[in-house]
């Protein structure tokens, strides 16, 4: 697997610039003479994500979401597979998004930034859980050098992406709370160590396990579970030599251009309908495949903007220029 360096949001935004030129109704900002069901929704609703592994068919994971859309609003779901968080956060602010599926850095950076979204819900991975999820920072286990964030100074560091909670954020917080880093810049992390962005959380674990980056962060789920239930990873095969704290869980978001009663009604719904047995129950899926998001969410559950402040909390920490609109 190839290890992607940063990349930008320009082609992204250049495409959803495209998708407004060509579907008329794919935003709620669009005109009140813009066809609507009789749901009172765009007939055209676009959702965007981006995935957490390398994915070919990011698409699949999200079907029973778009169903279970679909039947509500009446609508029918365009799916953008984006290539990073920019991408989509200006989606929603130039209002070519109606819905995103958001890391909390990235939710957060959207508002910060100008998108006025209202969270749909917060995923969580089985039922009666609370939503939420740990960063992991990561050896290979016979890596005898790297025990803790204080020996990462002067490895090859693999990170996820700039704008990635898990991936970028909090381990920079953990590597100034270490003294490893003065600030989250990107500057002050390169003059500590070699960053390498991976651009998902499975190839950066798959570039530690190989020898490519000395050490690395990844989020929980994907290293203890994922991954390994794939066959990408043996058990034992990383070390967790760091965890952060608990992280607001990834939210479903609703651009508030759709309107405050549509934005209402599916905060119902998702809040409702979005779980694992409603949607087998509804027919949309059986078993496993009930699981949606590449994150594997059992449903989702309310979630709110003050849910973030502990995000926005660890921005004022880092000082990282992404955090800034």
């Amino acid at each position: 697997m190839k290890i992607r360096h940063r990349r930008t949001g320009t082609a992204l935004v250049a495409g959803f610039a495209g998708l407004a030129l060509t579907l008329s109704a794919c935003s709620g900002s669009d005109s009140a003479e813009a066809a609507t069901t009789e749901q009172g929704f765009p007939e055209t609703i676009t959702l965007a994500a981006i995935p957490a592994e390398n994915s070919t068919d990011l698409k699949a994971s999200y079907d029973p979401v778009i169903k279970l859309i679909e039947q509500e609003t009446g609508s029918t779901v365009d799916f953008v597979q984006a290539s990073d968080y920019a991408g989509v956060v200006e989606g929603m602010i130039a209002g070519n998004v109606d819905l995103a599926f958001f890391g909390p850095f990235a939710y957060v950076v959207a508002g910060i930034n100008g998108a006025d979204l209202t969270p749909l819900g917060a995923v969580i991975k089985a039922e009666g859980a609370q939503p939420g999820y740990q960063s992991y920072g990561l050896a290979k286990s016979d890596n005898a050098s790297v025990n803790a964030l204080t020996d990462f100074a002067g490895k090859k560091v693999c990170f996820v992406d700039p704008s990635s909670t898990s991936g970028f954020l909090y381990p920079s917080a953990g590597l100034i709370e270490s003294g490893v880093v003065k600030s989250g810049s990107e500057a002050d992390i390169s003059a500590a160590m070699t960053p390498i962005y991976a651009g998902g959380h499975d190839a950066s674990a798959l570039a530690i396990a190989a020898g490519d980056c000395d050490a690395g962060f990844a989020f929980d789920t994907m290293v203890d579970k994922t991954m390994i239930e794939k066959g990408d990873l043996e058990p034992g095969q990383l070390k967790t030599v760091w965890k952060s704290e608990m992280i607001a869980g990834s939210v479903f978001a609703a651009n508030n251009t759709l309107g405050a009663e549509n934005v209402a009604t599916l905060k119902s719904v998702f809040e409702e309908k979005l779980n694992a047995d409603s949607l087998e129950a509804a027919g949309f899926c059986s078993g496993d495949e009930c699981r949606f998001t590449d994150e594997r969410a059992w449903g989702v559950v309310a979630a709110t903007d003050a849910d973030y402040d502990g995000v926005r909390h660890v921005c004022e920490v880092t000082g990282s220029e992404k955090c800034k609109g």
